[in-house]
């Protein structure tokens, strides 16, 4: 079943250009959907796929209580799957070209208050090299409004301290971020007193955890809840609701659509419109008190 994914998946990172979690996604996508053909109909060839047997899994997938964005990336991932199978000739039709995503509600991105974001970021003992590694981390996050995978895969050679940016990669695309003083202070810090006690020899990427090793997503899941507990921040942070913050700050105090857009990594404006189209009135509530970070 899926004779050409192998193929469609190396198309994604060399041709497209796509993010690892996305190719990570749209690989466990085709597997559930291989699984349920092999399930349901003994298994089919790309050629046997048809209309039916696509929108039958995806009501497949609704009826045992999959949420409605797992529907949406799963359908996603077949008419991506099947345009490229389609495209390359392997099949004389293409049976996803009329599939309708599900429509689904988004949700307003959730953000904390500036006054909360300092009580967070003055959480890390500095005096630590935990401590520092973990201050830096965070003002690095807050500043740039990377992704937490992002994050994680910063090498030594993608920040230039000295003239304040840093460049961020996500697939096969690179993009370069400013850096303010305070994220720059931070990871000065850290890399002249701590990473030199914490990396294995030969370690090239610049946050490592404490065995020496690269921090992982889930390690650096940890420390903001960790942390966000110490601050006694009410509202579940995740790595994410530093990204949104970012961006709905930064518009907050007049910063342009495309330049936020640009920071972020959208190639969709639309996705960073999300951000300006939060009331005046709910940004003022949640952090009213807010004022640009010197």
């Amino acid at each position: 079943m899926l004779e050409s994914k192998a193929d469609f998946l190396a198309y994604l990172k060399n041709v497209r250009g796509s993010a690892e979690n996305t190719i990570i996604s749209y690989d466990r996508d085709l597997r559930n959907f291989s699984k349920y053909i092999e399930t349901k109909y003994g298994g089919a060839g790309d050629e046997e796929v048809t209309p039916l047997i696509l929108r039958s899994y995806l009501l497949y997938l609704k009826d045992v209580g999959r949420a409605s964005s797992t529907v949406l990336r799963s359908t996603a991932a077949l008419k991506v799957y099947f345009l490229y199978v389609f495209t390359q000739k392997k099949i004389s039709s293409d049976p996803a070209l009329e599939l309708d995503p599900p429509k689904i509600k988004k949700n307003t991105p959730g953000i904390i208050s500036l006054a909360e974001i300092e009580a967070l970021l003055k959480q890390p003992d500095t005096t630590q090299f935990k401590g520092m590694r973990d201050k830096a981390m965070l003002e690095l996050m807050y500043a740039t409004g990377m992704r937490v995978s992002e994050l994680i895969k910063v090498q030594l050679g993608d920040i230039n301290l000295h003239l304040e940016y840093i460049q961020c990669q996500s697939g096969a695309k690179t993009r370069v971020i400013p850096l303010g003083s305070k994220a720059v202070e931070a990871i000065s810090r850290y890399m002249k007193l701590a990473r030199g006690h914490m990396a294995k020899n030969g370690e090239n990427t610049l946050f490592v955890n404490c065995t020496g090793f690269p921090m992982t997503r889930q390690g650096f899941w940890k420390i903001i809840k960790a942390y966000s507990a110490q601050a006694g921040i009410k509202d579940d942070i995740t790595p994410h609701t530093l990204r949104h913050s970012f961006a709905a700050h930064l518009l907050e105090n007049g910063a342009d659509l495309q330049s936020v857009q640009e920071m972020l990594g959208h190639s969709d404006i639309s996705t960073t419109q999300v951000y300006a189209k939060l009331a005046k009135s709910k940004l003022r509530e949640v952090y009213s008190k807010a004022h640009p970070r010197a």
